[in-house]
């Protein structure tokens, strides 16, 4: 794993990867494992580089909870974890330029200073069938 990456664990299980605003690496860094639903990758080439053309294959999945990826764009985040049983781990501080990925566990925020951020899971949506809230440690 690339320097300055921060994995949160739970026990042996990922709860989140962080890849923080200052990490930079020649050529590929995978951060995550080949068995998740999710995979984030950095890349760093120099101009003149090229990227073969490429289609992704067909391949039946079977995606049995969601994983999410957080890019912060502007301002700074306070992210809490949780366990699959909703018992508080800790909290980390995100700031501009930050990237998450959610991989396992609950989760919570509280905006720390005005905030844009994209975030990217998988589809398709459920609707009330997607997530279960819980009073967690920013409603106490």
């Amino acid at each position: 794993m690339g320097k300055n990456i921060e994995i949160i664990y739970h026990g042996q299980t990922i709860i989140a990867i962080i890849i923080p605003h200052d990490f930079s690496e020649p050529g590929i860094s995978f951060f995550t494992p080949d068995e998740f639903a999710q995979q984030i990758a950095y890349m760093q080439h120099s101009a003149g580089h090229v990227i073969p053309a490429h289609i992704h294959n067909k391949n039946r999945r079977e995606i049995l909870f969601t994983q999410e990826t957080l890019i912060l764009r502007k301002g700074k985040l306070k992210v809490d974890f949780y366990t699959e049983g909703k018992d508080f781990l800790e909290s980390r501080i995100l700031v501009a330029g930050d990237v998450i990925l959610l991989a396992s566990g609950g989760h919570g925020f509280s905006v720390l200073e005005d905030i844009e951020m994209l975030e990217v899971k998988q589809g398709p949506y459920t609707g009330i069938n997607d997530k279960t809230r819980f009073a967690g440690e920013n409603l106490r």
